[in-house]
């Protein structure tokens, strides 16, 4: 399909630049296709039914934003880095900024300054083509996280960050209740609207949950560069599902409740998981599932997701979830009634077209 098919108008004012307080009472479009109803985040429990099973995405985002030092010689220059993925003991994939400052073997400094206690050194052992370089740092397992909690910053997306420094807040702000285990780059963010008296709400309406694992990348934010989606190629991402999670789960189907899916990711990690009659089974590695219009949805009966930049690849994933037309009305009436866009914005809650 084409990409410009995906475009929408989005103005700047739609963006939110902080997230809603208190989480829970962010605005939440429900789209049962082809109706639209506005509600809040709040009234979730009454729009679901007893028995049905939210899934939340457990990981963690790591503190994945590093400033560094670029060493060649007697020239330095200052280089950004975004993490991405970890190859393995000692080194990350990383988007750097300005990545054409960087050749191989160049080594990288960080840490450097007085607000830091840790120092760390890196060569660039490998370069891609889309900015991203692969960094071999001189620790390794443990001793690296531990490195990398000392001189990182929370990785805000692009749209925010370009348009304000971070905040102390955002250290708790961009973390999910659910959050468990570290290795996310991105945070899994409709999960960023829920909180401990919302999920005793859900509870007390005889509505469970269940975790899964996917370690969000970076990609999740990269613009599609090519003119069609069969040329679309997506980065992969770690994840787990466990053997007791997809029994329960395959346990809420037979009984007739829902599998509401918190998110895209969590969304996508089901969807890699499931065998063609929509049976959950265990999974663990990574998955670089790509879902369009004409995906036949075989897991998840439910998603809640936030609103999603034009010609994305989750834009894309909503219009398959819910039909093209549907979507594009839906996101038009969201931008003309003031609903906030992105990881800091408002909720949907959407419904599979019949």
């Amino acid at each position: 399909m084409r990409v410009d098919l995906f475009d929408f108008e989005l103005p700047e004012r739609a963006i939110a630049l902080r997230p809603c307080v208190p989480r829970d009472g962010a605005r939440m479009l429900v789209v049962t296709p082809p109706g639209l109803d506005d509600q809040t985040v709040r009234d979730l429990p009454g729009l679901l039914r007893p028995g049905d099973c939210l899934v939340f995405n457990d990981t963690k985002v790591i503190p994945a934003a590093l400033d560094g030092v670029r060493v060649r010689g007697d020239v330095t220059a200052k280089v950004a880095f975004n993490l991405i993925k970890r190859v393995d003991a000692r080194t990350w994939r990383a988007f750097a900024r300005p990545a054409k400052r960087l050749l191989t073997e160049d080594r990288v400094l960080f840490g450097l300054g007085p607000q830091h206690e840790t120092y760390v050194t890196a060569v660039v052992v490998a370069k891609g083509d889309m900015g991203e370089v692969d960094l071999e740092f001189d620790k390794s397992g443990a001793a690296l996280d531990a490195a990398i909690a000392g001189i990182g910053a929370m990785p805000l997306p692009p749209y925010i960050a370009l348009k304000r420094p971070p905040e102390a807040s955002d250290a708790a702000d961009y973390q999910t209740m659910f959050a468990a285990r570290e290795g996310a780059v991105a945070a899994p963010t409709a999960a960023l609207h829920f909180t401990p008296e919302l999920m005793a709400a859900l509870a007390q309406r005889g509505i469970t949950l269940q975790t899964v694992t996917l370690h969000v990348g970076a990609g999740t934010f990269l613009p599609m560069k090519v003119e069609d989606t069969s040329l679309h190629r997506m980065h992969s991402e770690w994840g787990e599902i466990n053997a007791a999670t997809a029994d329960a789960l395959n346990a809420v189907r037979a009984r007739g409740g829902r599998i509401v899916a918190v998110g895209t990711t969590s969304l996508r990690l089901l969807e890699t998981a499931a065998e063609a009659d929509g049976t959950i089974g265990p999974f663990l590695g990574d998955t670089a599932i790509f879902i369009t219009p004409g995906y036949a949805f075989k897991a998840v009966d439910v998603l809640m997701t936030n609103f999603h930049l034009p010609k994305s690849t989750l834009f894309m994933l909503v219009c398959a979830f819910c039909g093209m037309e549907t979507m594009k009305s839906a996101y038009a009436h969201a931008i003309a009634t003031g609903y906030r866009f992105y990881s800091y914005g408002d909720a949907c809650l959407l419904f599979p077209a019949k």
